[in-house]
């Protein structure tokens, strides 16, 4: 019986992942969509140029998704692989650069990180963009010392919300059966921690959002 549960969560908690990533990528996808639609009916040179390159900014966009997703909740590479910082910041400040106004402060002193840091990284730092929706700066950094990887993220910006569900996701307070497409990608960072023997904590303050996180070395 435990052993059905357990697959059962599992199972909702990977749909719930694949329904934020097919919600994020809808827009992109919608503006490839609309410029083929308006490529077929426009004679216009000027006009066609423009359908040309919306069709491309979709494009580059569904891309820059795919690769972030990839990453942050898939197995691409395997477990067991080092990741480069220099490729994780590259998706971090695509990522931003889809906000309104958000930069990127990296700090991350370690030229590689392993699969589960990285995919903790990654969605941290997809909380704390979200969580500046009028613009601000996502500071990230990351260090290793001699039991394991340290991560710290903050979020500063003129507004930062924090939904209180997600900070309960993160704490482990949130059945899996009430967990959501919004709450799903928390639910992971909190899993992917605890199968490493590490924890993820998080602070909200006026202003600002600290996100936070250690993983063991195997």
């Amino acid at each position: 019986m435990a052993d059905r549960d357990l697959t059962a969560d599992c199972t909702h908690l990977a749909s719930l992942l694949c329904s934020r990533l097919c919600h994020d990528l809808l827009s992109p996808v919608g503006g490839m969509i609309n410029g083929v639609e308006l490529l077929e009916d426009e004679n216009d040179p000027s006009m066609r140029e423009q359908c040309v390159t919306l069709l491309s900014q979709g494009a580059r966009r569904a891309s820059a998704k795919l690769r972030f997703f990839r990453l942050a909740f898939g197995v691409a590479g395997g477990f067991d692989s080092q990741l480069p910082s220099r490729d994780l910041q590259e998706l971090v400040e695509t990522l931003a650069g889809e906000a309104r106004d958000v930069t990127v402060d990296w700090a991350v002193a370690v030229p590689t990180l392993p699969k589960a840091a990285a995919k903790v990284l990654l969605n941290l730092a997809m909380m704390g963009i979200e969580a500046m929706p009028r613009g601000g700066t996502l500071s990230v950094a990351a260090e290793e010392t001699a039991e394991a990887h340290e991560i710290a993220l903050r979020a500063e910006g003129q507004r930062v919300v924090f939904d209180t569900e997600l900070g309960q996701a993160l704490d482990g307070k949130v059945a899996a059966q009430d967990l959501s497409a919004h709450t799903a990608a928390a639910e992971l960072v909190r899993l992917v921690a605890a199968d490493n023997g590490g924890a993820v904590q998080h602070v909200i303050t006026e202003g600002s959002l600290i996100l936070g996180a250690v993983i063991p070395h195997d």
